[in-house]
């Protein structure tokens, strides 16, 4: 799903692209906005990076984001008919992405790249997504400008406005960081972390959705299901997935977002306790209990000790809710912090299994305090691509524990 700014000048709910929208926007003599531009002509492959198509984009991701729409001719910046810009190969595409990486600085991700209409009527649309990270910046040799959006016509930024966009870039990474700390107090808060350790992750996009409404009840039930499916995946049945814990197919209206609860209340099933909650701004989070698991029949680890195959699939549930909420609000990019809380008097104990499946703490590191893990995920990669972030996440929240290879989260030579 996706909302353009072609859905909304012609007043289209959130869906795919078409060509059918193209061609309304054509009878309508849809004109060019601040976040709309018509081009006749695809620029070229070869020598893309010395076009106009950097400025375009740049200007585009200056000015909150928009798309770019090459084969629709334009009379008084009014869509006036096709012009056909031909088929686009996959090297001309990657050319339009590595263009907008490598001749513009901070760099431009997530490009969607739409190929539309038939033979001699092609049209290709390019959303560029809104940025943080402006003002981008264009280098001609040893000048540079900022270009950005002005209605319809693209200016170049003057001093004034470039030290008020770095500015606000600095406060928006001030302010991301200060919202995941208050997600991560907030999925912590009311833990008996005194009694078993838990696994604590939050993500928040760094251009948060906005949506045109809620998202609903049964828009919710279908986000955590994708994400259960999806962290299965990543990291198998062997294991416990807090998402398999929650209550997906119900969830709860919450403040400005929706909790899946705990569905582990009774006495034998509530050492895997967990909760997870989906906000209408595209943040995520996870709170499992992982310390203290069943290790027999009748017979539980000790609150201290935890499981790496345990730490593996919750990394997976949080990585599958992200990669369910981003395709669904075409979010790129998520700032995550994975910890696990415990606060007993002895220290914290990762523990593997040995070649033989038993449990196996020989190279665990005691940690007294476990350090949080940060990093930021790309939520619009392929799927070879998020299964690496999502390998890499999970490496680093065993690492710190003396555990060096992970049991259930496999890339394959394939994937590599």
């Amino acid at each position: 799903m996706s909302f353009t700014a072609l859905h909304r000048l012609l007043g289209v709910e959130p869906a795919p692209l078409t060509d059918e929208m193209i061609d309304l926007a054509i009878e309508q003599g849809i004109s060019e906005t601040d976040d709309l531009d018509w081009k006749s002509a695809l620029p070229p492959a070869k020598g893309l990076s010395q076009t106009d198509y950097p400025k375009d984009i740049a200007a585009m991701a200056n000015s909150g984001g928009g798309m770019i729409v090459y084969g629709v001719a334009e009379d008084q910046k009014a869509a006036t008919g096709r012009t056909d810009v031909g088929d686009l190969d996959e090297g001309h595409e990657r050319a339009l992405r590595s263009a907008a990486v490598t001749a513009i600085s901070p760099p431009i991700f997530g490009l969607h790249v739409h190929r539309l209409g038939a033979p001699g009527s092609r049209v290709v649309a390019v959303v560029v997504p809104g940025s943080v990270d402006g003002p981008h910046l264009i280098y001609r040799g040893e000048l540079f400008g900022a270009p950005v959006r002005n209605d319809a016509d693209t200016v170049w930024m003057r001093e004034r406005q470039i030290e008020a966009m770095y500015r606000a870039r600095f406060d928006e990474r001030r302010h991301a960081t200060e919202a995941l700390d208050h997600l991560y107090a907030e999925a912590v808060r009311g833990r008996d972390i005194e009694s078993r350790a838990w696994f604590i992750a939050v993500g928040h996009p760094r251009l948060p959705a906005t949506p045109a409404g809620r998202p609903t009840r049964e828009e919710a039930k279908d986000t955590f299901e994708t994400a259960g499916r999806r962290a299965l995946s990543y990291a198998g049945r062997h294991g416990i997935h807090p998402l398999e814990t929650v209550d997906r197919l119900n969830p709860r209206p919450g403040l400005r977002r929706w909790v899946a609860p705990n569905t582990a209340t009774t006495d034998t099933a509530r050492w895997k306790e967990a909760w997870a909650s989906v906000h209408h701004d595209g943040s995520v989070s996870i709170a499992a209990a992982i310390g203290a698991h069943r290790s027999g029949a009748d017979t539980f680890l000790a609150g201290s000790q935890v499981r790496s195959a345990a730490i593996e699939c919750a990394v997976a549930d949080l990585m599958g809710l992200i990669r369910a909420v981003g395709r669904r609000q075409a979010l790129t990019e998520y700032e995550v912090v994975v910890g696990v809380e415990w606060s007993g008097a002895e220290p914290l104990l990762i523990q593997t299994v040995d070649q033989h499946g038993f449990a196996f703490d020989g190279n665990s590191i005691p940690l007294p305090l476990y350090t949080r893990v940060a990093t930021t995920v790309r939520a619009d990669v392929d799927d070879g691509q998020f299964l690496d972030q999502v390998h890499d996440l999970a490496l680093d929240c065993v690492n710190q524990g003396g555990i060096s290879t992970l049991q259930l989260i496999r890339i394959t030579d394939d994937e590599q």
